[in-house]
């Protein structure tokens, strides 16, 4: 199969082949023609499987068939939940549009404001925003969105989590009732499923893999450590395999600092990005990753969402995530687009609820083992012992985790700036 056989435009081939593609993945195919034909579509597909090219090749096609309204309004409206992404998106937009009449522009917080009206007022087709900078402006009277046409809901799933909910209902309101409606996510929760059944009109379900399974591309394997050995081990893991392009997660904010300290102060070059920081220095963390400049970028879940990073060939768990699903949007950094990709938790004796949650998630056991000399606490140092030997061994950690997992759902609903 080709793009050309897809339906696209010359205008259209002649972009994606200039970016090097010519053989579109399973969601473009699947995605692609119910799109062209103005169909609402409820699509499920892992991060790295090219599912922003499977909505933004169809939607500039569809709008390029008419000559560009007078003054410019907002034709497309497509909605991500973090600045990465939007900065992503409105880069495919704008190479994917090279050859088309149609203007692009994306706009987010945490910058100044007045660049982006600037831009507004001359006039866009298609804008790629996050939800609380496009509120500011839609109250400004800045933009209007009366004339949507089509309107793309990326990574939902992430937006139900960052608390966005009222936000996109409030977005939504703003937009004429007669429009296509896309709506993307790697997962389909029971809250997504509410969302979309309030928001699409006679969808056709559309999924590429299955629901909240992994990469087959990528090497999943768990290592048991004692939780105070943990920065030493990844340090050695980093050294002694000379690894040069690293993606490692963290819970919290102050973690990310204080592990990014460690790692600079044993001479690996690394960088922390969360919400604490600006967007300029994020963007020069990213950067510099993706240049080499810096071996290990120490992220937070949301602030690493959206991250486009090819060939990226290791996925560091430094702690576990408190909500399985996020385990899956974690690991699918790595093993892009078919290339082969690791990635490697560092499991502690608190985390074995997590692991276990994440398992069930998934649908498979992880590879577990255990290195010498940094041997989980209360465990022998001979022989790997399995995860339901250890909850055995250690019951009081299944409520814990449940009183911890309530407790960081709490505190995440709403929070828009990790």
């Amino acid at each position: 199969m080709s793009f050309k056989s897809l339906g696209l435009s010359e205008a259209l081939l002649k972009a994606v082949q200039k970016q090097g593609y010519d053989t579109p993945s399973p969601i473009q195919a699947k995605s692609i023609p119910l799109i062209l034909e103005g169909k609402d579509v409820l699509a499920s597909a892992q991060t790295g499987t090219g599912k922003t090219a499977g909505f933004t090749l169809p939607m500039l096609q569809r709008l390029s068939r008419e000559a560009p309204l007078r003054n410019r309004p907002v034709r497309a409206l497509i909605l991500t939940p973090t600045r990465e992404l939007a900065a992503q998106v409105y880069q495919n937009c704008k190479e994917y549009s090279a050859y088309l009449d149609l203007r692009t522009a994306v706009i987010f917080g945490g910058v100044n404001q007045k660049p982006q009206v600037a831009t507004l007022r001359k006039g866009v087709d298609i804008l790629v925003a996050t939800p609380g900078r496009l509120l500011d402006l839609h109250q400004q009277k800045v933009l209007v969105l009366n004339k949507v046409e089509i309107f793309v809901l990326d990574e939902a799933d992430r937006m139900l989590d960052m608390g966005f909910l009222r936000d996109i209902k409030k977005v939504i309101a703003a937009l004429p009732q007669r429009r296509q409606n896309l709506l993307f996510s790697a997962t389909f929760s029971k809250e997504i499923k509410q969302l979309a059944n309030g928001l699409l009109q006679h969808p056709v379900l559309v999924e590429a893999t299955p629901e909240n399974s992994t990469v087959d591309a990528i090497n999943q394997k768990v290592i048991r450590v004692d939780k105070g050995k943990k920065a030493t081990l990844l340090i050695k893991l980093i050294s002694e395999g000379n690894w040069r392009q690293v993606l490692v997660f963290m819970r919290t904010k102050h973690g990310a600092n204080k592990l990014t300290k460690k790692l600079i102060s044993a001479g690996i070059s690394a960088a922390a990005i969360h919400g604490n920081k600006s967007q300029g220095a994020r963007t020069k963390a990213l950067g510099g990753f993706k240049s080499g400049g810096i071996s290990v970028l120490v992220a937070t879940d949301i602030a690493a969402r959206g991250l486009d990073i090819p060939l990226l060939p290791h996925v560091v768990n430094f702690e576990l995530p408190n909500i399985s699903e996020d385990y899956v949007h974690r690991i699918g950094r790595t093993g892009r687009a078919g290339a082969k990709g690791e990635a490697l938790s560092l499991v502690d004796i608190d985390e074995i609820a997590y692991l276990k949650g994440i398992e069930k998630l998934i649908g498979q056991k992880i590879h577990s083992e255990i290195m010498e000399g940094f041997e989980p606490e209360n465990q022998p140092s001979q022989g790997t012992k399995s995860t339901s030997q250890n909850n055995r061994r250690h019951p009081r950690n299944k409520s814990q985790q449940k009183n911890r997992n309530r407790t960081s759902r709490s505190k995440r609903s709403g929070n828009r700036n990790a």
